[in-house]
């Protein structure tokens, strides 16, 4: 499978930027509707790996609003591959699930405690020929394909490079990616997200040695909380920029890059690369009228 990366374009963002700083976003959501953004990139390394293995199923895991688990499913559906989708939870009926169910994905559902011990579920199933996908595409190969979103014209143009962290998967891929002038920073979406620099660090070559920065002091209260405050700047950024954001991953990234910027971060004469990276599944979860978008 392939997708036309020509649909990837940089947009400047003028209301974010000063006089001696400018910065533009990298629109990775505009690849696919459903496979938006870094979960194209993320997964491409591993479907290539089950295919090379004959496996015709591929399972992985993740929440009732997961962008992952819905891109995996749409994608095995293009392949023409079985999916099959652990849910943290004793039941879901979120639009998510719905879609991921009617691209054919198979699910399975799991009580938070023992969705901790994932190793568990996959010695369980260990007699199925199946190829498992780790939650949020955490991995080597997760990182090496989004290394790849960093092949695009005039990269090298760019001094810093901003990114949204979970799993920290796509910031290493980054950093693996970047050039040496380059700075890739890290806005962590999880409260007391101590292990996220040892995360990005493990998948990363040995001799890299390229510095971790990341940055903690913009997660609105922990993952996948939205405030009033963080709902109020994804109207006022759309209104300014016409660029839709989620209440996971994204929104936090712009708000913590126009904050940086208003605090002098950036040198001056920056120019900063911010990458969207897709994903709207989580906005599902507010109601109709949180939103203009």
């Amino acid at each position: 499978m392939s997708f036309d990366l020509k649909n990837i374009v940089v947009q400047p963002l003028n209301s974010l930027s000063s006089k001696s700083v400018q910065l533009s976003t990298l629109r990775t959501d505009l690849i696919h509707p459903v496979v938006s953004g870094n979960k194209w990139f993320k997964l491409r390394f591993y479907l290539e790996e089950a295919k090379r293995l004959k496996c015709n199923t591929i399972a992985s895991f993740g929440g009732a609003y997961s962008n992952h688990i819905v891109a995996l499913a749409a994608v095995c559906q293009m392949e023409g591959l079985h999916s099959v989708g652990f849910i943290r939870g004793e039941s879901g009926d979120s639009p998510t699930l719905a879609d991921a169910k009617a691209f054919g994905m198979t699910l399975q559902f799991i009580d938070r405690e023992n969705y901790k011990y994932k190793e568990v579920v996959i010695a369980e199933n260990s007699h199925l020929d199946w190829f498992w996908i780790p939650e949020g595409g955490f991995g080597l190969l997760g990182a090496n394909g989004a290394a790849t979103i960093l092949e695009q014209p005039q990269i090298a143009t760019y001094t810093h490079i901003l990114c949204a962290c979970g799993t920290g998967t796509m910031m290493a891929g980054l950093v693996k990616a970047s050039l040496p002038h380059q700075s890739v920073v890290g806005i962590s979406v999880l409260k007391n997200n101590s292990g996220l620099n040892h995360a990005v660090q493990s998948l990363l070559p040995p001799d890299t040695n390229k510095k971790i920065n990341t940055i903690h002091d913009y997660h609105f209260g922990g993952y996948a909380k939205h405030p009033p405050a963080l709902i109020d700047f994804m109207n006022d950024f759309y209104l300014r920029e016409k660029v839709p954001t989620d209440l996971v991953y994204t929104a936090k990234l712009f708000y913590a890059a126009e904050q940086l910027l208003q605090s002098r971060y950036f040198p001056d004469g920056s120019n900063v690369l911010i990458i969207h990276s897709g994903g709207l599944q989580g906005n599902r979860s507010l109601t109709n009228e949180a939103l203009m978008y």
